[in-house]
C-alpha cells in the first residue's frame, strides 16, 4: 500500500495498470502471476526481516562488548589504585 501511495497513482490508473495485466497475461495466467508475485514479496519480507535480526544482534554483541570494557575499566583502575597504595 505504501509503493502505491509513494507512486501517487488514483483508482483510474490502478485499474488501467490491472487491464493492461489482464491483455498481457491473459485471465487464466493471473493467479500464477499473482501467487509468484506473493511469494517474491514474502521472500523479500523474510530476507530482509533477517538482514534487520542479524544486525540487531551484532549491535546487541556490540553494545555488550562495550559494557564489559567499560566495566574491567573502572574495577581494573581500583585494583590498580589499591596495589599502589
Amino acid at each position: 500500500m505504501n509503493i502505491i501511495l509513494f507512486l501517487d497513482l488514483g483508482g483510474g490508473e490502478i485499474m488501467m495498470i490491472f487491464f493492461l495485466i489482464l491483455l498481457l497475461f491473459g485471465a487464466k495466467r493471473i493467479p500464477e502471476f499473482a501467487r509468484g508475485m506473493g511469494k517474491g514479496l514474502r521472500q523479500l519480507r523474510n530476507a530482509t526481516d533477517e538482514i534487520q535480526s542479524d544486525i540487531q544482534r551484532s549491535v546487541n554483541e556490540v553494545k555488550k562488548d562495550v559494557d564489559t570494557n567499560r566495566q574491567e575499566r573502572k574495577g581494573g583502575g581500583d585494583e590498580r589504585n589499591n596495589t599502589k597504595t
